[in-house]
Parts: structure tokens; C-alpha cells; sequence
């Protein structure tokens, strides 16, 4: 009786663990800890103060929703002199920099919020 117990229990734990993975996975239900739709609105364009110099291209892996993109937007936006805009839809983000800002710099940017990123490529 107890096994029987113990099996249902371990397998209610592990549908209770694929159903949100499925789901986050096909970009439904809350990501990134929200499902209120009203968070993931997109996030506001950041201006910059000076001439753009230099452009990137950022491609990125592991984006599933709005709230990933604005993660990864808002990661951009806070470095000085850069201005990101993400497509969730091509997982890439442009960034518009008024100076130079190294790869690893914006690779660990990104990656610090769990995504991969596959390529940096200049404009």
C-alpha cells in the first residue's frame, strides 16, 4: 500500500514538473516568473546621448516570451552608451552603441540571465 503511495506521489511530482516546462517551452503561461500579462508588455527604447558609432548583432538561444526579450533588452540598456532592441521571433538582438563595447562584455550581460549566446557579429 505504501509503494503504491509513494509511485503516485513521485508521479504527480514529475507531471507537476513537465506541464510549466511544456508550456514555457511553446512561449504559454508565466515565464521568467509572470503570468500577468501586463508585465510582459515591451520594454521601453532606450535614447542615447550621442551619435551611434558601432552596431552588433547579438544571436541568443533559450528566449521563450516577451519577459525574455525584456530581460535581455533591459541588460543591454543599462551599460552606458548602449541601446538594444530584441526580436524574440529571430532571437537577435541590434545593439547601438555610442562607444565601443566588447563582446564578452555584452556576452556575460546575457548569459548571466541564463541565455546562450551563439554569435556577435558587427554591423
Amino acid at each position: 500500500m505504501s509503494t503504491v503511495i509513494v509511485m503516485i506521489a513521485i508521479l504527480a511530482a514529475v507531471i507537476g514538473a513537465i506541464v510549466p516546462t511544456i508550456k514555457h517551452m511553446k512561449g504559454q503561461g508565466g515565464c521568467c516568473g509572470s503570468g500577468n500579462e501586463s508585465v510582459s508588455k515591451e520594454e521601453e527604447d532606450k535614447v542615447l546621448d550621442g551619435p551611434v558609432t558601432c552596431k552588433k548583432i547579438i544571436e541568443i538561444e533559450g528566449m521563450h516570451c516577451s519577459n525574455c526579450s525584456n530581460s535581455v533588452k533591459r541588460a543591454i540598456n543599462k551599460m552606458d552608451g548602449a541601446s538594444a532592441k530584441v526580436s524574440l521571433e529571430e532571437g537577435k538582438a541590434e545593439v547601438s552603441m555610442t562607444k565601443e563595447i566588447s563582446d564578452m562584455t555584452l556576452r556575460l550581460a546575457i548569459e548571466n540571465l541564463n541565455f546562450h549566446v551563439k554569435s556577435i557579429s558587427k554591423l
